[in-house]
């Protein structure tokens, strides 16, 4: 290939054999601290980068777990630094359930196949082969424009976001805004009008260890106080709880551009049945109009005859903007005074402003490319690596661009078995992109 042809291969030429590529290294990550490094991925991406004029670095938080940060000069000095983040890393996948061996990268149907294809490194594809372009064609954005492709989202973010934000602050000096994952792909509401949801906040995460301590003693004596019984309850109690409803601005702020854009109104009094009532639509909302803890773990005792001394259970707790305090509350009251509570991770619930320019510019580049597209703000289930850079002032917006058909379930995709992204959504996503960063 000349150097001409290599100057004219665009994003959207590129950004499917970047993905295939990243697929196919197998960075799972099995939490704490066991599974794939994500070194290879980050070299694999630094390459990228270098090969197109960038400077990046790989650093390591420990053996293998590896990052890589960019800082490319904007035109402008005094104009604030933007950050696009992501991570390199993946949750397992178990090749006897897929059609297409997760690690492939396979094209099949129309879509990429591959355990990472929606979470995230079709985003990060879409990065890469934007910026990639923009840097062979001398465009720059205004501000510099900070990269960082990351280790160990799918745990704590010990390995990879929290430890950049605390040992190479300097990267990130003059970013107040980013970009990452979860948000701008499509959802079709009717023929000819589709919804694209933009994350402007998002959960905030309260992973628990809870402890009961009780006497052991032998399995056939009375045991008044069970450590494994008193968990047990306990847990219980916390399971079957009804979380209420607690409309928060970012939700609101959903449900009126959902109403807006469909031309129905929403009973905010009937929400869980406005959810079913709207299909994918409603799936927007369904998981945060509330906080909600739910029991994942459970560890007590080593035989059939003994009453342990102790038991323990895991919980993985969500609250909404501004609700941590009565979360707790509401935790600590179900699980009683005998079950000791401590964190796992604790993270808080980041919101950006819906109201700005640059969610302006993230719904007007959609806007450019899809004449059918109706943008609106929302608010995460889950949680990503905006939380570590919200704790040094980066508000986060979920941004990963992608036009769908209609009968593919995006939402099932995340951490689902038969994990995949329509190539030609990706194409569609670094056009989109690469409009946004015009405007920074």
């Amino acid at each position: 290939m000349t150097q001409t042809e290599v100057c004219e291969r665009t994003a959207a030429d590129e950004v499917a054999g970047i993905c295939a590529g990243l697929l196919r290294i197998d960075t799972t990550n099995e939490g704490e601290g066991a599974g794939r490094p994500e070194r290879p991925a980050a070299e694999h991406v630094a390459g990228l980068l270098e090969e197109a004029g960038a400077d990046p670095v790989v650093v390591e938080s420990a053996p293998g777990r590896a990052s890589t940060l960019v800082r490319i000069p904007g035109t402008d000095p005094s104009a604030p630094a933007f950050l696009i983040h992501g991570h390199l890393d993946v949750v397992p996948a178990d090749p006897a359930e897929w059609s297409v061996h997760p690690f492939a990268g396979e094209v099949r149907d129309g879509c990429l196949w591959g355990r990472g294809a929606v979470d995230m490194k079709g985003s990060l594809a879409m990065t890469l082969a934007v910026v990639r372009q923009r840097l062979r064609e001398g465009r720059r954005t205004r501000g510099d424009l900070v990269l960082a492709f990351l280790a160990d989202e799918e745990c704590t973010g010990d390995y990879g976001s929290r430890y950049v934000v605390r040992e190479h602050r300097d990267f990130f000096t003059g970013c107040t805004e980013a970009i990452s994952e979860s948000g701008g792909y499509s959802v079709t509401a009717a023929p000819g009008k589709r919804i694209y949801p933009i994350a402007a906040g998002e959960r905030g995460t309260a992973w628990m260890r809870l402890t009961a301590r009780g006497t052991a003693g032998h399995g056939s004596k009375p045991a008044p106080d069970n450590a494994v019984a008193e968990l047990c309850h306990a847990v219980s109690r916390l399971a079957s709880h009804t979380w209420p409803v607690r409309l928060t601005p970012g939700v609101r702020a959903l449900l009126d551009g959902l109403a807006g854009a469909l031309g129905t109104t929403i009973d905010h009094d009937r929400l869980d049945a406005e959810a079913a009532r709207l299909g994918q639509v409603g799936r927007l909302f369904a998981g945060t109009v509330r906080n909600s803890a739910n029991p994942t773990r459970l560890d007590a005792g080593y035989k059939v005859n003994v009453v342990p001394g102790t038991a323990s259970a895991q919980v993985d707790g969500r609250f909404l903007p501004g609700t941590e305090e009565e979360f707790l509350a509401t935790v600590d009251r179900l699980l009683g005074p005998r079950i000791v509570r401590e964190f796992i991770s604790h993270d808080p619930a980041p919101v950006a402003d819906p109201s700005g320019p640059t969610f302006a510019a993230l719904a007007g580049s959609l806007c450019a490319e899809d004449p059918a597209a109706h943008p609106v703000p929302f608010v995460m289930t889950g949680g990503t690596d905006a939380k570590s850079f919200a704790r040094i002032g980066i508000k986060s917006f979920g941004f990963a661009p992608l036009l769908l058909p209609p009968e593919l379930d995006y939402q099932a995709m995340f951490h689902g078995v038969d994990e995949r992204v329509p190539v030609e959504g990706l194409k569609f996503g670094t056009r989109v992109l690469d409009r946004f960063l015009d405007s920074r």
